[in-house]
Formats: C-alpha cells, sequence, structure tokens
C-alpha cells in the first residue's frame, strides 16, 4: 500500500566524543546550516537546530523511506567530515557513536526546547539533562 501522508517528526540529539565542548561559537552557525543541508538532502525536512558546545540538537520530519538510524549516520559522518575538513574546531573532531532520537508529536514540535538552549542549559546542565533522560 502506498503512503500518500506521513507525520514523522524526530528529535535527534548527537554529543560531541566524550562530551567535550569543541564546537566554539565562531563556527556553530555554519556547522548548524551544514546539517541543514545534509537532512534536506536526504527525504527529510529541518525544523530547528542549535549546536551547543558538547551536543547539538535538531528536529527532522523525515520521510518513512529514511530510517532514523540511517540519517543519524549520515549527518554524524558527512558533518564530522565537513567540521575536520574546513577545521571548525581544535584537533580532530568526533561525535560519540550514538546519539539519542526521540519521536516527537506535530503538536509538540513548536515546544521543544531546541533554539532557548543556552538559557536552558545555564538553568540545567547538559550532563543532568542526559542523565534524567
Amino acid at each position: 500500500m502506498k503512503i500518500q501522508y506521513y507525520n514523522l517528526y524526530t528529535h535527534f540529539i548527537f554529543s560531541t566524543l566524550n562530551r567535550t565542548p569543541a564546537i566554539i561559537e565562531e563556527n556553530r552557525q555554519r556547522i548548524e546550516k551544514y546539517i541543514t543541508g545534509i537532512v534536506n538532502n536526504n527525504a527529510s525536512k529541518l525544523y530547528s537546530i542549535f549546536a551547543n558546545p558538547e551536543h547539538v540538537h535538531f528536529i527532522v520530519s523525515r520521510s518513512p523511506k529514511i530510517s532514523e538510524e540511517t540519517l543519524a549516520i549520515i549527518v554524524a559522518s558527512s558533518s564530522e567530515k565537513f567540521i575536520n575538513e574546513n577545521k571548525l574546531c581544535l584537533g580532530k573532531f568526533r561525535w560519540q557513536d550514538s546519539a539519542s532520537a526521540f519521536s516527537v508529536s506535530k503538536s509538540e514540535v513548536d515546544k521543544v526546547c531546541i533554539l532557548n538552549q543556552p538559557n536552558h542549559h545555564k538553568r540545567v546542565t547538559f550532563a543532568e539533562e542526559y542523565e534524567n533522560s
């Protein structure tokens, strides 16, 4: 059966290797734009993204033709290569070998805390948030 309509929203969280604060502010938007392009070129649409020094959050609406795991692998490998080739951080950049993916209903997309990350992490550190999720 052909599916005419799909609504598959996923909130991804990638952490830098050992949660090292490797993403520097001056390169944050360039990294975010590159990840946006990767997502949009892989049967998905990026809705929101924010790259913190040691992790990145992004919400996508993806086609059922691509799994969360496949999309995560593509984004991680492509963005690692981009960051390293363009020397956007000190030393060799790597994501951790695992990531998080949470399904989000369409009505909750705007409520997921993505763009307010700097203020959010003033109240709750990434480590505290990660341990409590």
